[in-house]
């Protein structure tokens, strides 16, 4: 059964966790976190989004975020193909560094965003390597609590003001509120919501959040806004893209809107090879390589990113 599309609309908050392929590490080194922590940054920058907590373990990181216009799935493959391409020129290896499909689940803000984040931030509890939040290092628990610098990038305004206006009441408030769980342990409903494994929160929550995102399908790009967005980049026209033979640079301009239309949600490979006059394997084939050359040629992967900006396709894998 083909698995559901995640559930996108602006303001939208996930509970995300990535996990190392096969279980194994993530990082290796305090240069590593750091090199993750400036991703964090970059793409809250880059693509108006918040970052409500955050969790850095071994083996795998907890994140609540809350997106903006730009859809959850470019933010995360992005930042998983650009953190996958560091370690493996650091460390001198290759493959993935990312379990699959990353997680993410859909939260009800109102109901859950205030859990989630304790959720996140006892997570080293849980897993024994702390007795308290306070002496892990590695998440957004300090930043809350008023023990360490908040970076730029994360947002607590919203959660401290839930419980007081005034700063440090608010931040001894949350303290409580985080020791109240202590002897929480793992919650499912954390990990595998209440609707379809996509979603938690009840059932009015489900139906706007089904409606919301309905809305936004329904304003996607057309295959006309790829071909133009392509040949705009390559300064070619439609003909010429079109054009037989595998001379440069239509080749490489097809092979990267082969790419694009595989990667969207909205558009198959089948319209697009009608359009090219190509064949559908060829195509795919070509989609796979200009991929790989993506990840090592930077200059490429720069041109195709800035078309993936425009279109907000998602193209790079983890």
């Amino acid at each position: 059964m083909p698995r559901k599309p995640r559930l996108h609309y602006p303001g939208a908050v996930y509970h995300v966790i990535l996990r190392g392929n096969s279980g194994q590490d993530v990082f290796f080194d305090a240069g590593d976190r750091t090199r993750f922590f400036l991703l964090m940054q970059e793409s809250v920058e880059r693509f108006r989004l918040r970052i409500h907590a955050f969790c850095l373990m071994t083996t795998h990181v907890h994140l609540a975020i809350q997106v903006g216009d730009v859809p959850l799935s470019r933010i995360m493959q992005n930042v998983g193909f650009r953190y996958t391409q560091f370690i493996n020129r650091k460390y001198r290896r290759t493959g993935h560094l990312f379990q699959g499909r990353y997680k993410a689940l859909l939260i009800d803000v109102d109901n859950y965003l205030l859990e989630l984040i304790r959720y996140i931030h006892l997570n080293p509890v849980r897993a024994k390597m702390v007795r308290s939040p306070q002496e892990y290092p590695l998440s957004s628990h300090a930043s809350y609590y008023g023990t360490s610098a908040r970076p730029p990038w994360l947002t607590v305004d919203w959660a401290l003001a839930q419980f007081a206006e005034d700063a440090k009441t608010a931040a001894e408030r949350y303290g409580a509120f985080v020791d109240e769980g202590l002897g929480e342990g793992h919650r499912k409903d954390f990990h595998r919501g209440s609707f379809e494994g996509r979603a938690l929160g009840d059932d009015t929550f489900i139906d706007q959040a089904l409606f919301k995102a309905e809305e936004q399908r329904t304003a996607r790009i057309d295959l006309g806004q790829v071909i133009e967005s392509v040949c705009a980049s390559y300064q070619l026209n439609a003909d010429e893209l079109c054009g037989a033979g595998k001379a440069q640079p239509a080749a490489e301009a097809r092979a990267v809107a082969a790419l694009l239309v595989r990667n969207s949600e909205a558009l198959s490979l089948v319209e697009l090879a009608r359009f090219l006059k190509r064949d559908l394997s060829g195509l795919s084939q070509a989609a796979r390589r200009i991929e790989r050359r993506a990840g090592t040629d930077s200059l490429l992967c720069v041109k195709v990113e800035k078309m993936s900006d425009k279109l907000r396709i998602s193209v790079c894998q983890a």
